[in-house]
């Protein structure tokens, strides 16, 4: 296994917080850290830091740029974040209602405790085996009716799996911090189950527990019982598989002729029985690809004894 500094292993993680324009704390960055360093590594290794002029700090915040309005921006979108959070147990609880929901999280932006003023409450949604399409299909309808309240960015419902398939096929650092940095608010059963399976992401944050203490199981309202047995049958089972089929040419259609969203971004969803997600190629790749290229540019700047070793 290659062992990195302390050095090395706060430069890279701070390379990929900056991608985001989000400092971090000094714990934040021991959590963060791609191997495991005891707390006072990584402060001796922040002063050599801060002395070098690699790392920059503001507000018992550090980054790697020289650029004081990063703290005042970062504490503003943590409070903006609290109040935010709010509104989104409120919202899990609603969409937990929905037939064959077993668990709703918050995760993006938010589930990172930062916010703006153009932030989304966006949810990771796990739902009963084989029934994906049928509850997002019926939770799609509560999005429609959103828009009529102007609350529709309250509900960015755009990450499904099913019991089926718990497991993230993609293994990266992208996909295990946002695994990991998931905030579960209803489905402890389901959340349980679903960090037991990504327990891979240990292979990049060991330092980082998955949480699933505190939130609510959800509950089964009657209404939602008697859907939910209506629909657990053959005829249920062909429904889910028509439902996938139409929304997965849809969104094909709608990529292919770069239909964009409120904010400029072109649409575009990768479909399967038991997942429906936000096309990695949009985004994922791009972002790896740009830490790498700075994480080969850190590496490459560290002095011979700081370099990885096997």
């Amino acid at each position: 296994m290659i062992a990195l500094s302390p050095h090395t292993d706060i430069l890279a993680t701070l390379t990929y917080f900056d991608l985001f324009h989000y400092p971090l704390t000094a714990v934040e960055l021991r959590l963060f850290s791609h191997h495991t360093h005891t707390p006072a590594a990584i402060g001796a290794a922040l002063r050599e830091l801060l002395a070098a002029k690699q790392v920059y700090c503001f507000d018992e915040l550090y980054t790697l740029h020289n650029d004081p309005s990063l703290a005042p921006r970062r504490r503003a979108g943590n409070a903006k974040a609290r109040a935010l959070l709010h509104t989104a147990g409120k919202v899990a609880r609603l969409v937990s209602c929905f037939p064959f929901v077993r668990g709703v999280a918050v995760s993006g932006s938010l589930s990172k405790n930062w916010a703006d003023e153009r932030s989304d409450i966006d949810l990771f949604i796990i739902t009963a085996p084989n029934r994906l399409w049928l509850a997002r299909t019926l939770l799609h309808g509560l999005k429609k009716l959103s828009y009529l309240a102007g609350r529709q960015h309250h509900f960015c419902m755009n990450y499904f799996v099913d019991e089926c398939a718990l497991e993230i096929r993609e293994k990266n650092l992208y996909t295990a911090t946002e695994i990991v940095t998931l905030l579960p608010l209803r489905g402890i059963g389901a959340f349980d189950a679903f960090f037991r399976q990504n327990a891979w992401t240990r292979n990049y944050l060991p330092n980082f527990s998955m949480r699933v203490s505190y939130l609510e199981e959800t509950r089964r309202h009657p209404l939602r019982r008697a859907v939910e047995c209506s629909l657990n049958n053959a005829a249920g089972n062909a429904l889910d598989s028509l439902l996938w089929r139409i929304t997965a040419r849809r969104w094909s259609r709608k990529t292919e002729r770069g239909r964009r969203n409120s904010r400029g971004i072109v649409m575009s969803m990768a479909a399967g029985k038991h997942f429906a997600k936000p096309d990695p190629a949009q985004f994922q790749n791009k972002l790896m690809a740009r830490y790498e290229a700075g994480v080969f540019g850190i590496y490459t700047a560290q002095p011979q004894s700081l370099r990885p070793v096997c």
